[in-house]
């Protein structure tokens, strides 16, 4: 008898414990889901909450709340759990690097680009990153991979599908020929020469592509990247030049031939391969073309009066040789707020958004602009829009009322176009993503 209530006393106490520890477990899940709703309604109320590029998107019923893809996420409450499952809370605030895809042990997320209600313009290619026009393939930015970690790796991709097609019996003076040394221009010239492909690539501006106009101590890699004949180089908080001294060493040591400001004008498929033609009236013939050249062909401008004045840049190149100047910042993105951070320490700075927040920059971003504007660094003119430059003020319009600005220099990020002429002339095929997927897992049969 003894035994009996000895034995239904440890099994009550046991039973009471796991009541509690899962009564605390409920509880404990229930304060981390109020806390995303809370977050989530935060971000929809400063408008960050809707993705504007690549993004996860995650399958509820294959979720099995490991938090995984939380911890791989280097930027802060992209993703958080509510309800016992993923979900996301800054989506504007992505930035495609796909840490969280390649963490979730259970393969419940995709990379998609665009949503319903925001579609992005992208051309055409298959899973083997070719485009529509046969022989022509389309990576990095310009396909959707903007980080540069992930257009990398996309490079190498190309580079290894298209190696499998190259017919050597096709007269032409070179296998492949890639336009762009953006990152992943570069990675793919260096998986070229590893399969001992003959390669030219051509830059219009300088090696790097977009990375080369960062200012210089701009941070622009936190995770390892692999490089063909470098492997994978461990990087934290890199930045602009020591990435470029990278890539010049592995060039340099292998003997690539890149042609820096050399500008494609055409490509014309012939008889089985590639005529390029570039803006210098050379003519070169290519089994297979890379492109890679991003996705701002051409920056976008606000087609005001005085914007084509010299005091008017599209980009920063030296901000530490600026100094004593009124200068004017335009736009809402990362490179906008960045560039005013660089420039507010030396120099007066405003910096001027058609929107009422800022939606689309990183939270490091979001919280040094905040102090610099508290601190009274930078003055900041939300809602507003530029009418005119003139030599030594412009004019901007605040809602209802136009305000002249004194000013020495004007800076414009907003944003680029999608080379879309080039990309026609070519015959590639540009469609619109409305939350099509361009990273999935396989699914096993």
């Amino acid at each position: 008898m003894d035994v009996l209530i000895e034995k239904i006393l440890t099994y009550g106490l046991l039973t009471l414990f796991l009541v509690f520890v899962v009564w605390i477990y409920l509880r404990k899940q229930k304060r981390e889901s109020l806390i995303v709703e809370q977050k989530i309604a935060k971000a929809k109320e400063e408008g960050i909450h809707e993705p504007v590029t690549l993004h996860p998107v995650i399958d509820p019923n294959s979720c099995i709340k490991s938090g995984a893809c939380i911890t791989a996420c280097p930027e802060k409450d992209i993703i958080g759990i509510k309800d016992g499952k993923a979900t996301i809370i800054n989506g504007s605030r992505c930035i495609g690097h796909g840490a969280c895809f390649h963490a979730c042990p259970v393969q419940a997320i995709t990379l998609c680009i665009g949503t319903e209600k925001r579609g992005v313009d992208l051309p055409h290619v298959d899973q083997t990153l070719e485009s529509n026009v046969p022989g022509v393939y389309i990576c990095g930015e310009m396909g959707g991979m903007g980080l540069i970690k992930n257009a990398v790796e996309q490079g190498k991709q190309a580079v290894d599908n298209m190696a499998k097609t190259i017919n050597k019996k096709t007269e032409a003076d070179y296998d492949l020929i890639v336009v762009g040394a953006g990152p992943a221009g570069i990675s793919a010239s260096l998986q070229a020469k590893k399969l001992k492909l003959k390669t030219i690539t051509f830059e219009q501006d300088s090696l790097g592509g977009t990375v080369y106009t960062f200012p210089r101590s701009k941070i622009v890699m936190t995770s390892a990247m692999d490089l063909p004949f470098k492997g994978k180089v461990k990087l934290y908080e890199t930045s602009k030049q020591e990435l470029m001294d990278i890539w010049t060493e592995v060039i340099e040591q292998n003997g690539i031939e890149i042609k820096e400001h050399t500008k494609v004008e055409a490509i014309n498929p012939i008889n089985n391969h590639f005529e390029v033609l570039t803006q210098a009236g050379e003519k070169f013939t290519s089994r297979k073309v890379l492109l890679s050249i991003g996705r701002r062909g051409t920056p976008r401008k606000l087609n005001v009066p005085g914007e084509e004045s010299m005091k008017v840049a599209y980009r920063l190149l030296e901000p530490e040789d600026i100094r004593d100047k009124h200068i004017l910042i335009v736009g809402g993105g990362d490179s906008a707020v960045e560039s005013a951070m660089l420039l507010a320490d030396r120099n007066k700075v405003t910096l001027s958004y058609r929107k009422e927040n800022f939606s689309r920059i990183k939270p490091m971003n979001s919280e040094r602009i905040k102090e610099a504007i508290n601190s009274g660094k930078i003055e900041i003119l939300f809602n507003s829009n530029v009418l005119s430059i003139a030599e030594n003020e412009i004019t901007i319009k605040l809602e209802d009322e136009e305000k002249q600005l004194k000013n020495d220099l004007v800076y414009i990020f907003a944003g680029g176009e999608l080379p879309t002429q080039f990309l026609e002339k070519i015959g590639i095929a540009i469609t619109t993503k409305f939350g099509d997927a361009i990273l999935k897992h396989e699914k096993k049969r």
